[in-house]
């Protein structure tokens, strides 16, 4: 008999392994003598770098970058070196929670950050790039990440403009003179799970500007300068659609990375089980175990657990499902795939002692061995 397990982390617990690791232990309790396939899990947000850094052999990287406000900040990333592949979330440079009070304000906060891992990870000598967009702090259109990458986004000066979506108020010309040239090598693929367009009542602006320190003036006025910056792009790059899915990830980074580094924006999950090469175990799997934090009614919405489980039905396997807790509406989870769910909690505790590495481990295991032996029933 062969288990397939692909957990998302428990975050501020256990990680994508460690929960998988621990299922892992609770069937081998049953049966010593099943295999069982452990398999990193993410969806191309939090947690993405460590979940595919361990479980692809990579090795954890860090970074000094100009943070969103412009003060330095750590971010740290994946390298996996038999490929050559980045693996990098964006908010570890330019991420919302890097901002307080006053800094939280998109016309002035950069990507420029995004832009300097980038460049470091090409003297690491990587040249695939896995990056999650979700979580930012800005609405620069992606202009910071372009300018530290050697794009020259211009004023009418001909001097860079500033950082923020202010620069592109002054934005008249863009120019690639001095591109690091090593870009040319470089394949990009954007975990990107929005839709939104750059622009419009449902562009990134009016959508997520709000919550990003933005008031009805700064959205209009944001807004208006996306269009334009987009308008000057099609100058030089005939292909521009600020209208395609996901151009409005990030502030309008999605629409950067498409349009000067022609990446294709993703589903994050689905980069995942790509790059996992989960389908190949899945397949040949007697059951397969996924599972996160907390199982509710979002996790249908492309959450990694789901993509585990439409995987899975692909070839009718069962689909076991452990979380730290449930929600009443977590039953849609039923219906897009999952079998069967189970809380691990196994006594009333406080939250921190449930979610204590060494206790959650331990209740994951006890809950996926007793799971086990009534699957074994069937």
């Amino acid at each position: 008999m062969k288990v397939v397990i692909a957990i998302d982390s428990f975050k501020g617990s256990l990680s994508s392994l460690q929960a998988g690791t621990a299922a892992a232990t609770g069937i081998y309790r049953v049966d010593p003598k099943v295999e069982t396939v452990v398999r990193p899990l993410a969806d191309g947000g939090e947690g993405t770098v460590q979940a595919l850094t361990e479980g692809l052999g990579g090795r954890l990287v860090s970074v000094s970058v100009t943070g969103p406000a412009g003060k330095q900040v750590i971010c740290p990333y994946g390298i996996i070196d038999r490929t050559q592949t980045a693996i990098i979330e964006m908010s570890g440079a330019a991420g919302i929670t890097q901002v307080h009070g006053d800094e939280k304000n998109p016309l002035y906060t950069t990507t420029y950050g995004v832009g300097e891992v980038i460049c470091d990870a090409i003297r690491n000598g990587c040249h695939r790039f896995i990056i999650g967009i979700g979580g930012s702090a800005t609405n620069d259109g992606g202009i910071g990440m372009l300018q530290a990458l050697g794009f020259g986004l211009l004023d009418a000066e001909g001097k860079q403009v500033p950082f923020g979506a202010v620069g592109l108020e002054s934005l008249t010309a863009i120019t690639a003179d001095h591109v690091l040239p090593e870009l040319s090598e470089c394949t990009f693929r954007i975990a990107c799970d929005v839709t939104n367009p750059l622009c419009g009542s449902n562009g990134c602006s009016a959508v997520f500007g709000p919550q990003k320190g933005a008031d009805a003036v700064m959205i209009k006025r944001m807004d208006t300068s996306l269009a334009s910056y987009a308008a000057l792009c099609r100058k030089t790059f005939p292909n521009v659609d600020a209208e395609f899915p996901g151009t409005g990830a990030a502030g309008g980074l999605g629409f950067a990375f498409q349009t000067f580094l022609s990446a294709s924006l993703e589903p994050g999950i689905q980069i995942v089980l790509d790059e996992t090469r989960l389908r190949d175990d899945v397949r040949d799997a007697d059951l397969v175990i996924t599972g996160e934090g907390q199982l509710d009614g979002q996790t249908v919405m492309g959450k990694a657990p789901i993509g585990v489980a439409k995987l899975s039905k692909e070839y009718g396997k069962p689909v076991l499902a452990f979380s730290g807790c449930v929600t009443k509406d977590a039953s849609a989870c039923n219906a897009a795939g999952i079998d069967a769910f189970f809380p691990i909690l196994r006594s009333v505790v406080s939250l921190e002692e449930a979610m204590d590495v060494k206790n959650a481990a331990e209740n994951m295991t006890d809950t996926v061995e007793q799971a086990f032996r009534l699957f074994l029933l069937q």
